[in-house]
């Protein structure tokens, strides 16, 4: 009877004990829910704060270093530089311009070769499009230009002095058989004093660009549907089909080229590397002499230097309005005939002029490519000989042994800067969704600002700043500037794609109880995985390209490859600078190789 009794009084007890360890645990597992809750609100409120300056953010990076690069030219233009000790303003710098010789053959020289290269490659872009509009040839010539807009600027150059040089692939070719030189020619490419190389090389560097941009145009759903319709229906009202693309399809179509070729324009009208490479040296254009005074160890040079930027600031911004203003005189000489019903404008001729001159177009690239491959691996190579009499990888074993520490540095810089676009960009785009509101007409300008104002101008104002600020982190500097002209291009990539996300799956995962970050990084980013990568090896292709803002902002204590490949282009050997203009090519193109069979072999396996 008493062992019942103590049996039942220490089950009592047991049960007791029991039910304090289940109250004690349901209590832990409700604080530990709401800490878990309090975290997650936590993480959400700033993430979606951090999502909502977003844009701020990107104006702020856009605009503060290119308005502060500015202004910092302008003030030692009128002759306020306190590193000097000269603080009392005047038109110093601008009189030491005016007296400089040759000043209006450079002024002359970067107008002509700015604009007409820009007008050249719109006008070609435009040509094949009206000739190859709704036809499968189009995507054959879009695949076969697209890896050139991967190039960088230097090495597009050096391959193209090598195809034009006077012993150049071009002479090997026609010698001696038809030309009869036995030896090379004394010829005036490259290097001309009129900037037929400048041209030649910036037309064929800026037109797939251009081609993209507006097959880009025609990939978007809607756009692209009307697009096509619109032709459709001019070609079975009788219009020929280059005057039915004209008529039906160009006038939509230019608005959204605009903010391109405006780029396009500003980058030639004071592009460094093309020039450097093949244009003249007495005088070279005006943005080669900018920075050569600039790079100049007598310090008083850097006052008429900025003078120079703002002189090619002004020269930019009148090239720029000069398109403007040729638009609207265009339209008003024009605007009769789209509403005449002519059917044809000599569609014949100028079909056949269009598809020889892109068979010329791509067969004079892949030319210069070949030639560039070969001078790299050749060993005696004498001229008139087609092909060299061997072929050595010694120029690229010597070159290996001496690229690590530019190699490093371009590799670090691209990754850098290529992921600090991706992710302000994505947080952007993603205040997009939030807010379900684009962003402003101002903030799509502003993307373009370092495209459209000229680096040689800006950049003289940052290095000013880093030198007044005693700010001697050359790679953080190197960097900052590198996304600058990186971000645009990201931006560009990622935006249509991020806009055609189906919100739906957004939408069920936030019902579901996913706060924003968890919606964005496990339901919004998957579905991106394949446009995020392209748009990495944009940036990095962007990165790798940077000349000017690399020498400027990194003093010369930063060697990359392309600086690399500029210095080699101007004093070394042929062979040489042709290993590090393959190197140079190479490194984009191993980018966009993953970038495209990365998510075949994800997606493959995910079938699996």
């Amino acid at each position: 009877m008493k062992k019942s009794v103590h049996k039942n009084e220490a089950d009592t007890d047991n049960n007791n004990a029991d039910g304090v360890n289940s109250d004690t645990l349901h209590a832990a597992i409700v604080q530990s829910n709401s800490s878990n809750q309090i975290a997650t609100t936590y993480r959400t409120d700033l993430f979606t704060r951090l999502v909502t300056l977003s844009p701020s953010l990107l104006l702020i990076l856009l605009i503060l270093p290119v308005l502060g690069g500015l202004i910092s030219v302008i003030l030692p233009a009128f002759g306020w530089v306190p590193a000097l000790e000269t603080t009392t303003f005047g038109l110093q710098g601008f009189k030491a311009l005016g007296q400089t010789l040759g000043l209006k053959q450079m002024v002359a020289l970067s107008v002509a070769t700015g604009f007409l290269s820009t007008l050249l490659a719109f006008v070609i872009a435009i040509m094949i499009l009206a000739t190859f509009f709704n036809s499968p040839w189009l995507t054959r010539i879009e695949r076969l230009l697209s890896p050139i807009l991967v190039i960088p600027h230097a090495a597009a150059a050096i391959a193209v002095g090598f195809l034009i040089a006077p012993s150049g692939m071009i002479a090997r070719m026609i010698s001696p058989w038809l030309s009869g030189w036995e030896l090379a020619p004394q010829g005036i490419l490259p290097h001309d004093p009129y900037g037929i190389s400048i041209i030649l090389g910036l037309v064929l560097k800026e037109l797939p660009f251009l081609l993209l941009m507006a097959l880009g145009v025609f990939a978007q759903p809607e756009l692209g549907k009307k697009l096509r319709q619109q032709y459709q229906v001019a070609l079975n009202l009788g219009y020929y089909p280059i005057t039915a693309f004209f008529k039906a399809v160009f006038p939509i179509l230019y608005p959204f080229l605009r903010l391109p070729i405006l780029a396009v324009l500003a980058y030639a009208s004071a592009s460094v590397e093309m020039p450097l490479i093949l244009g003249p040296n007495t005088p070279p254009t005006l943005a080669v002499t900018i920075m050569q005074w600039f790079n100049d160890v007598d310090l008083n040079l850097r006052i008429k230097a900025s003078a120079g930027a703002i002189l090619q600031l002004l020269l930019t911004g009148s090239l720029i309005a000069l398109w403007l203003g040729g638009e609207r005189m265009v339209k008003a000489l024009c605007s009769d005939a789209l509403v005449n019903g002519k059917r044809q404008y000599k569609d014949v001729i100028w079909q056949k002029l269009t598809a020889s001159a892109t068979v010329l177009i791509i067969g004079f690239i892949a030319l210069s490519l070949i030639g560039l491959l070969m001078w790299s691996l050749a060993g005696y190579w004498r001229f008139p000989a087609a092909l060299p009499e061997q072929l050595v990888l010694s120029h690229f074993q010597s070159a290996l042994m001496q690229i690590s520490t530019p190699l490093f540095n371009t590799l670090t810089l691209g990754i850098v800067s290529t992921l600090f676009a991706i992710a302000i960009t994505l947080l952007c785009l993603e205040a997009e969704h939030l807010s379900n509101k684009p962003i402003s007409n101002f903030t799509s300008l502003i993307i373009y600002l370092p495209l459209l104002v000229p680096s040689i101008a800006f950049l003289f104002g940052l290095v000013w700043l880093q030198q007044l600020a005693h700010n001697q982190a050359a790679f953080f500097n190197v960097a900052f500037t590198h996304v600058l002209f990186v971000l645009p291009y990201v931006f560009l990539s990622l935006a249509s794609s991020y806009r055609r996300l189906d919100k739906r799956f957004a939408t069920v995962a936030a019902s579901l109880g996913a706060p924003p970050m968890r919606v964005f990084f496990q339901v919004k980013l998957p579905q991106l995985f394949a446009p995020l990568l392209i748009a990495m090896a944009l940036g990095l292709a962007v990165s790798f390209g940077q000349y000017l803002p690399t020498l400027l902002t990194g003093g010369g204590r930063i060697a990359t490859i392309t600086t690399e490949a500029v210095t080699l282009a101007n004093g070394a050997s042929r062979r040489t600078s042709a290993v590090y203009a393959i190197i140079q090519m190479g490194l984009p193109l191993i980018g966009f190789m993953v970038a495209w069979l990365l998510p075949k072999y994800f997606f493959r396996s995910g079938v699996r």
